[in-house]
């Protein structure tokens, strides 16, 4: 075990795929010499040169594009979009082009891209600079969406990423760079995974990326008042690996979904569905989701009263154990 940061552990995981396969590039602005805007690729140019890891022009389209043609040519481009807000001059490459080749070509063209993007708030930025749109790419047949929250996951995660030939958007939450955890030797879990971090009895809590902390300092909280609270971190957002949830609501007969994004359409609505079919008959309650307002992010100065907290999730623990 080594301990380091999450952005560290993301720097380390992509060093080491860079070393095991020469084909993996590293594009994106300010990615090379700055080191990216929050130092995740630092020293790599210094390391590998600037032909594999590239300072582009400020265009996302332009990135996502050239990713394409150079995937079709056998590399495996790992683009980095500076904040979740800035992806959306790309959204039209990514929709229309990446997520839809290896398909249209009955599987004969693999698509190895990485998308990396920081996201979620809980750092005071401005206006396109904590958001959350992971449930716009999990919509998209032939994307895969995944978000680390610790890192162990981020180191491994992104490794596995780049091995994928699917393309990935990689969901990294940025108020957790700069926090420390243990990078384990091996993979801790398959990447389309998710996992049970806390185990409980009373209620089960499903969530993903900056949350998964919260949701364990709330089910700490909650043991001292003598209720026992599963947490499971989703991981994987597309494809759902719903099988642990599923097990773990058969015994707890309790779910409460959580997330940064707004409730309407988003990962939290699939999660909440795809229980209710599944578990119709062990359910003790509907099952409750503790989300982002259903509003545009809104200036730092008010996002504590935006941001699901540990409160909020206590708030819906007790209302799912008071049916």
């Amino acid at each position: 075990m080594t301990t380091m940061t999450l952005a560290k552990a993301l720097n380390s995981g992509l060093r080491a795929a860079m070393e095991l396969d020469p084909k993996v590039l590293v594009m994106g602005e300010d990615v090379g010499k700055l080191g990216g805007v929050f130092r995740v690729t630092d020293g790599l140019a210094k390391d590998f040169g600037e032909q594999r890891v590239l300072d582009t022009p400020l265009s996302e389209s332009g990135i996502i594009g050239t990713a394409v043609g150079l995937a079709i040519r056998g590399f495996r481009p790992v683009c980095e979009i500076q904040f979740d807000g800035f992806v959306f001059p790309g959204f039209d490459q990514i929709v229309s082009q990446l997520a839809k080749v290896r398909f249209r070509s009955q599987g004969k063209v693999p698509m190895p891209v990485v998308v990396r993007i920081p996201f979620g708030g809980g750092i005071g930025a401005v206006e396109h600079h904590s958001e959350s749109p992971e449930s716009l790419f999990a919509h998209v047949a032939g994307l895969k969406v995944v978000a680390c929250s610790n890192p162990d996951d981020a180191h491994w995660m992104i490794r596995q990423a780049i091995a994928s030939d699917d393309p990935v958007i990689f969901f990294e939450p940025k108020r957790r760079y700069w926090e420390k955890g243990e990078v384990s030797e091996t993979e801790p879990a398959p990447l389309f995974s998710s996992r049970v971090v806390r185990s409980g009895a009373d209620v089960t809590v499903a969530c993903y990326g900056p949350l998964v902390k919260t949701c364990l300092e709330a089910a700490a909280a909650a043991e001292a008042e003598g209720t026992d609270i599963e947490v499971i971190d989703l991981r994987s957002l597309s494809p759902l690996d719903l099988g642990p949830v599923f097990a773990s609501v058969r015994r707890t007969g309790r779910l409460v979904v959580v997330s940064e994004a707004p409730s309407e359409a988003s990962v939290t609505s699939e999660v909440a569905a795809r229980v209710q079919e599944e578990c119709f008959h062990s359910l003790e309650a509907p099952v409750l989701r503790v989300t982002g307002f259903d509003t545009p992010y809104p200036p730092s100065k008010c996002e504590d009263d935006y941001l699901p907290d540990l409160d909020r999730v206590l708030d819906g623990v007790d209302r799912a154990l008071g049916w």
